[in-house]
């Protein structure tokens, strides 16, 4: 038993007769290691990506809500009235009348 760990210890396996077998597992292992590796770092920039974007849907959201806010208020009558007033425009007093029109021509 001492002396298998010893021998491995040493790397005797890479070296022995027989080591090819031993050579093309470590190999394999080792492409297998890599691939892992590489798909972690691909599922960990996705991850980064999807929560970047979430926050910034988030932030347009806001943004939207926020215009459509100060969008309401300035088309609210009393802030027209307000503005128009400092342009020395005034309400009416008279109200709206429908025009009609006849048309003179027949058919």
């Amino acid at each position: 038993m001492k002396k298998s760990i010893y021998s491995i210890l040493r790397g005797k396996f890479l070296i022995s007769d027989d080591s090819f077998k031993n050579w093309r597992i470590i190999i394999f292992v080792s492409v297998l290691a890599i691939i892992m590796i590489a798909s972690s770092h691909s599922a960990d920039k996705k991850v980064h990506e999807i929560a970047r974007l979430t926050n910034e849907v988030k932030e347009m959201r806001s943004a939207f809500v926020d215009g459509r806010s100060k969008l309401m208020r300035l088309k609210m009558e009393s802030s027209i009235i307000k503005k128009m007033a400092d342009k020395g425009v005034q309400i009416s007093e008279i109200p709206p009348t429908k025009i009609k029109v006849k048309s003179s021509i027949q058919n």
